[in-house]
């Protein structure tokens, strides 16, 4: 099956083609956690996970394409982790802030990938569009079953501006401006104006 650079369906592809795409994020992520950003090389990602690399271009048109697609799999993960174990709170704000910080937490973890997952979403790479995409619309998701009293159109807005809110200060956290508590304090405070108010007016 012939796929143009990036637009694999993973609904229609083999199982094989499944698995290689697999393997290419994977060690995407593995020279990204190791060596950050600049460790990861088409032809080492190429020889790590066994694919070739032409066959990783027609998954992905660059390789800010492929650190984009691995963060869309990272929020994939953190939206099971999620499910699996309910936001904290007593309020929406409260739960909604628990799982952005859940998700700042977890990037905590693993600094050099997450500077290297940042860095990749700035690229003008249209594949890096659509994935960034994606991330905002599983960020949507994980809302949904918390801010269940908005109206869907205030909640994707208010998700918009909270998207807005994370990339920048993970930008400048990326440029050693402020740690991840400043992370965390910033979408907290977020938080705090875009959704308190409207918790305030929502009918019980």
């Amino acid at each position: 099956m012939t796929s143009a650079p990036g637009n694999l369906d993973e609904g229609s592809s083999t199982a094989e083609q499944r698995d290689r795409r697999r393997r290419v994020i994977d060690a995407a992520f593995a020279l990204g956690a190791e060596r950050g950003y600049d460790a990861v090389q088409m032809r080492e990602v190429s020889a790590s996970a066994n694919v070739s690399l032409a066959t990783i271009y027609r998954y992905f048109s660059s390789k800010d394409h492929l650190l984009a697609a691995a963060m869309t799999e990272w929020t994939a993960e953190l939206q099971q982790r999620v499910a699996q174990s309910p936001p904290r709170g007593d309020t929406g704000a409260e739960q909604l802030s628990d799982v952005l910080g859940r998700a700042c937490r977890a990037m905590a973890r693993q600094p050099r990938l997450s500077a290297a997952l940042v860095r990749a979403l700035s690229s003008g790479d249209p594949g890096v569009q659509q994935s960034a995409d994606q991330v905002q619309r599983q960020i949507e998701s994980m809302a949904a079953g918390i801010l269940v009293d908005l109206d869907p159109e205030v909640r994707g807005d208010i998700m918009a501006v909270l998207g807005h809110v994370w990339y920048s200060t993970l930008v400048a956290w990326a440029n050693d401006r402020i740690d991840f508590d400043a992370v965390i304090a910033e979408l907290d405070r977020a938080v705090r104006v875009l959704v308190e108010p409207r918790e305030r007016t929502s009918p019980d």
